[in-house]
């Protein structure tokens, strides 16, 4: 993957160029399914007509657990970086969290961008033609970049982008600037947010249409299954993850969103880290707070179980 650095107004900024789907060095694991296989029931309503009212995604009324302590021997090892972690547990409505700073998304970005074609499409009462369709399943299965300059284009760059977060009730999200959709401004919160408008009931998207991003999710590329998966039980998880080399400091922002099944439990789950030295340690680092995270946050909630 190639980095481009772009001078706006006397500052640079960064795109992804090329494809980030090629096979990581610290991510060739065990094997996903094939990404080519996409279900009879999202092949029959991929952007249905049907949508239900606009109604934002729901959050958690509880105090959030601070994953802080848990994180301490991993936050310990990165000196400079910047990290931060969020949780869902979808049955109890708790939430965790460490740090609250906004993050570049890298290709995160990727599965709101769906989200927003799919919700303009519910909008026209149209479902999403064979080429928007190819294009989301090449963003989302394997990272391509161009597929994704595609549709940022078509569904207005920022502004449509932006439009459609509230809607789902992501307002810590903001869309980057012109054609450069990799930093775009987010939050772990939010993050988890968009990810209850995927995976929950409650949402503006369409049955069929959160049908047809959990789909593409369950069968990203095997190299790309990397990241929140760490945490999971084998073969529980949906995910995308992103990853983006800055120009002028030549760091790394890894990032990893997804649902996992861990102990019989179902979470929604986000880490966000920049300033790596390597994408490897990024990716490194970020399964190890899904771990540490899912294993402290499983241990809170079983002990309420038992009082």
């Amino acid at each position: 993957m190639t980095s481009i650095s772009i001078l706006i107004g006397g500052a640079t900024v960064y795109a992804i160029a090329g494809n980030d789907s090629g096979e990581s060095s610290a991510s060739a694991r065990g094997k996903a399914p094939s990404p080519s296989a996409v279900s009879a029931r999202t092949k029959a309503g991929e952007a249905p007509a049907d949508a239900p009212e606009p109604s934002p995604s729901p959050t958690s009324t509880q105090k959030p657990f601070d994953l802080g302590p848990a994180l301490a021997p991993v936050t310990a090892l990165f000196g400079d970086n910047r990290m931060s972690v969020a949780m869902l547990d979808v049955e109890s409505g708790a939430m965790a969290t460490y740090g609250h700073d906004a993050f570049d998304t890298a290709s995160i970005v990727k599965v709101d961008i769906l989200a927003t074609l799919l919700l303009q499409a519910q909008d026209q009462g149209r479902r999403l033609s064979t080429e928007e369709r190819a294009q989301s399943a090449a963003m989302i299965q394997k990272s391509d970049n161009e597929s994704t300059s595609a549709l940022w284009t078509r569904i207005g760059s920022a502004s449509g982008l932006d439009a459609a977060n509230e809607r789902l009730g992501l307002f810590q999200t903001h869309g980057g600037s012109g054609t450069v959709w990799g930093i775009t401004q987010t939050t772990a919160e939010d993050q988890i947010r968009l990810l209850q408008s995927v995976f929950g009931d409650k949402s503006p998207l369409s049955e069929a249409s959160r049908a047809y991003i959990q789909d593409l999710m369950r069968h990203v590329v095997g190299s790309q299954t990397w990241g929140v998966s760490a945490a999971a039980d084998s073969g529980t998880t949906a995910l995308k993850n992103g990853w983006l080399k800055r120009t002028q400091t030549k760091k790394w922002d890894v990032n990893s969103i997804g649902r996992i099944e861990r102990g019989g439990r179902v979470y929604l789950m986000a880490v966000l880290l920049n300033g790596c030295s390597t994408q490897e340690v990024g990716i490194s680092i970020v399964e190890q707070a899904s771990r540490a995270s899912a294993t402290a946050f499983s241990r809170k909630l079983g002990d309420k179980s038992t009082t």
